[in-house]
Order: structure tokens, then C-alpha cells, then sequence
């Protein structure tokens, strides 16, 4: 039944808002407002995402022709000073893709481009400060944080820190990453000179391995060296369960996300 103006319930109704309904707008303009602000922020992220993969994509280009051009051995004077140029130019852009980008997973990859140029050139207390840097992006990851630190700890030793190599491979990684984590760990104590403790990290890396059907020709010569001889793995189990694996599930256990991406530290 309609209401009419001079009835009680129509006069209740108007009561009723006039007591509710500013909180009712209240509620309404908030619900607008976290609406638009939802799509606002949708819209920003992705445009931010777009801009900073395009910014990576240039800088990946160029690492790429200049990784190619510093294989050829009879580079010029003139050619050698060029390609030095486009890396310190490739270098700044990695720094300004950092200032703006810098909680990305593309700052994470451009800084290991950088991390990776400053080792080729010996430069290994520069790829040390790189590396760390790399280590302060929080992109909720453990294997990505497992990779930048097992790249740090190996720059550490590479430049004679040992004792801080030792402290950043010591840390706690995700389970796939043990076997590097301990390869690690008996390369820095064979630096140290104690081989007991050496040889002890190397069996751990390759009974990992091993619980895996891997294997790694670099790691049994490295025991070797150290008068241990390996017993051999068997890979053929493994090989059959990659050829029957989904390529789906192959793809993932390269991907550089992926925690079984162990092979990417080496």
C-alpha cells in the first residue's frame, strides 16, 4: 500500500531517515571510493608492470648483443672501448630501472645482469654490492632469495671474504637448494684450508644429489681432488621421469620462480 504524506508511517519513514541517512551515504561513498580506488590501483599496477618489463626487456636486448659481441676474439681497440661503454650505459639503466622499480621481480633479474657483467670483468666487490642489493627485494620468493644469497656467498669468496662467504652460506634455504648450499660450503673451508670439514659439505651435496638420481662431474672432482672418491649415481631413473613429466611441469621446474630452480646458481 502506498504512503501518503500526512500518514503516520510516512512520517515514521521520514524519521527513520533523517536518523540513518547520512550513515547510509556514509556507507555508500566508501563502498564508491574503495571501488574506484580498487580499479585505480588495478589499473596503475599493471601500467607500472608494463613500463617496468619494457625497461627490462631493453636491458636484457642489450646484454644479450653485447654477451655476443664479447665472444668474438678479434675485437678491436675502438670495438672493446664501445662495448665497455654500452655496459657502463646498460649499468645506469639497470640503476634507474632499480630507482623505479626497485620492489620488481624485473630490478631482481636486471640486478643479476649487472652482478653477472661485474664478474666477467673481475670486478667482484662491485657484483658484491650489487648482489646485496638484490638480497633487500622482498618478492616473497624463498628460491629466488636462495639464488641472489648462494650468488652473493660465491662473489664473497671469489673476492677473499671468506668469513663472509661462510656466514651468507650458511643461512637457511629451501630443501632444493642444499646440494648447492653444501658444494658451497666445502668449496669456502677448502679456502680455509680445513678439509675434514670440506670433505664432510661435499658428501652432504652429493648424498642430496644423490636422493635425487643427480649428479655433478664438477662436484666429484672437487672430492676427488680431496682424496675422496664418489660412488656412482644412478641417472637413468631420473632420466625416465623427465621424459614421462608433462612439458607443463618441465617449464615450471625452470622457471627462475620456481624453487627447483637450483641449476640457475651454478
Amino acid at each position: 500500500m502506498a504512503l501518503t504524506p500526512n500518514s503516520p508511517n510516512a512520517d515514521n519513514s521520514m524519521q527513520a531517515l533523517k536518523q540513518y541517512g547520512s550513515y547510509i551515504i556514509t556507507a555508500i561513498l566508501l563502498a564508491l571510493a574503495g571501488y574506484f580506488g580498487w580499479t585505480y590501483w588495478q589499473n596503475n599496477h599493471a601500467r607500472v608492470d608494463t613500463v617496468a618489463a619494457d625497461h627490462y626487456a631493453d636491458i636484457q636486448r642489450v646484454n644479450a648483443e653485447f654477451s655476443l659481441a664479447a665472444q668474438n676474439p678479434d675485437l678491436g681497440a675502438d670495438a672493446q672501448a664501445a662495448l665497455s661503454a654500452s655496459r657502463t650505459q646498460m649499468n645506469k639503466d639497470i640503476d634507474a630501472l632499480v630507482k623505479s622499480h626497485g620492489d620488481s621481480v624485473y630490478a631482481w633479474q636486471a640486478l643479476m645482469i649487472k652482478a653477472r657483467g661485474q664478474v666477467d670483468s673481475d670486478d667482484f666487490k662491485g657484483a658484491a654490492a650489487t648482489l646485496k642489493q638484490a638480497l633487500t627485494i622482498d618478492l616473497g620468493d624463498a628460491g629466488l632469495q636462495a639464488i641472489t644469497r648462494l650468488r652473493y656467498a660465491n662473489v664473497l669468496l671469489a673476492s677473499g671474504d671468506t668469513t663472509a662467504a661462510l656466514a651468507e652460506a650458511n643461512n637457511e634455504m629451501p630443501s632444493s637448494f642444499e646440494p648447492s648450499q653444501q658444494e658451497l660450503l666445502g668449496d669456502i673451508y677448502v679456502t680455509q684450508g680445513d678439509k675434514e670439514a670440506a670433505v664432510k659439505a661435499y658428501n652432504n651435496a652429493w648424498e642430496l644429489l644423490r636422493s635425487r638420481n643427480e649428479t655433478r662431474a664438477v662436484l666429484a672432482l672437487k672430492m676427488e681432488s680431496l682424496g675422496v672418491v664418489p660412488e656412482p649415481i644412478n641417472e637413468q631413473a631420473a632420466l625416465i621421469q623427465a621424459a614421462a613429466a608433462p612439458e607443463s611441469v618441465l617449464n615450471t621446474a625452470n622457471s627462475p620462480n620456481s624453487d627447483t630452480a637450483e641449476q640457475i646458481v651454478q
